[in-house]
């Protein structure tokens, strides 16, 4: 088989059929609720901190890259020394973010975008490759089932895909999310990171779209749990030209994936307010600073305290030395230093 030549988005064909209009409703509904729970969170960087590493976790055990979230946490708090993996994971949180700024910032998704996240994830401004792509094969026959287009296709093709994504649509945005997400994994653009950018490049979308307002969304942990199928759709339309089965498979995603983090904020919420009140109930150094520190870094250190409420190191430890004390946190040491965990969002975020 030789490598494949694309076809211009959209596809002529009818893509919002009657089953796809109907999980349209559905994931429609689903966000929205998402997006109106997300608020009752009183610092959008709370989510963005916590969900976005969980989703960094999620999306890189795709690519046989994993870690623990201790791992994780503890990378933040020892950037110097650190585990190769869980720093290769905290770079695709640093991706996200990075990402989410300049979509506010620009009110676009642009090719620069993109090549800036992938840079991110992998630590290089290689760029667009410039070798053929990784072949998949048939494990049985071993056949050649796809290859992605030749690297000097890959500047148009991606130049075409940025106009897609900027370009106002006939297409409800979701499907269109699913269209991109196809096109980019097909276009495979750059030597290594194509899956991460590409699940990315999906949050991003949803942000540019006004279908979220913050970067809550990710579809890693369904990928996750359903990898046959997304590799056997992904093939299927390159086989068939066929897209209901894939925009269907997509749709659920977005529906499940939105009932979950549903569920996870309005638990995080609940336990926000719970050791809030805890704090005040005991400590008269109770403010929402402290309280915002404490669920943006579920591992806590002395600095971060001192730089979020902007006390002496003195009164940052005095502060988390109390809140050890009484049970809210605890105490652990990392080389010479200490740090403090919220065990019970630790609890919340990894045990759903």
């Amino acid at each position: 088989m030789s490598s494949v030549k694309l076809n211009k988005l959209p596809p002529t064909q009818e893509l919002e059929t009657p089953a796809i209009l109907r999980a349209l409703v559905d994931a429609h509904r689903h966000l929205a609720e998402l997006k109106g729970v997300a608020k009752t969170i009183p610092n959008e960087g709370i989510l963005i901190s916590t969900l976005s590493l969980q989703e960094a976790q999620s999306s890189s055990e795709i690519e046989n890259i994993i870690t623990t979230q201790d791992a994780l946490y503890k990378q933040e708090l020892q950037t110097s020394v650190s585990d190769p993996v869980a720093k290769e994971v905290a770079y695709y949180a640093a991706a996200l973010r990075s990402g989410f700024d300049k979509v506010k910032q620009q009110d676009a998704l642009t090719l620069n975008t993109i090549m800036e996240v992938q840079q991110t994830l992998e630590g290089n401004r290689a760029g667009f490759r410039k070798i053929p792509g990784t072949v998949l094969k048939n494990d049985r026959t071993g056949e050649v089932v796809f290859e992605p287009p030749s690297p000097e296709l890959v500047p148009q093709y991606m130049s075409d895909l940025e106009s897609f994504i900027n370009a106002e649509q006939n297409l409800d945005p979701l499907v269109c999310m699913a269209l991109i997400h196809h096109q980019f994994e097909t276009i495979h653009p750059f030597y290594d990171g194509n899956g991460r950018s590409g699940r990315i490049v999906n949050i991003l979308y949803l942000l540019l779209k006004g279908l979220l307002d913050t970067p809550i969304l990710y579809l890693s942990r369904y990928i996750n749990q359903t990898k046959d199928e997304y590799y056997t759709e992904l093939q299927n339309v390159r086989d068939t030209n066929e897209w209901e089965a894939w925009l269907l498979y997509m749709l659920r995603g977005v529906s499940s994936t939105a009932i979950h983090t549903i569920d996870l904020v309005q638990k995080i919420q609940k336990l926000l307010l719970e050791i809030k009140q805890e704090i005040r109930d005991k400590h008269k150094f109770y403010s929402q600073d402290l309280i915002n520190n404490l669920f943006r870094h579920p591992y806590t250190k002395v600095a971060f305290l001192e730089k979020d409420l902007g006390v002496s190191r003195a009164t940052a430890t005095r502060y988390l030395d109390a809140l050890s004390d009484d049970g809210t946190l605890q105490k652990h040491k990392l080389g010479r230093e200490s740090f403090y965990m919220n065990q019970r969002l630790i609890g919340v975020l990894f045990n759903m």
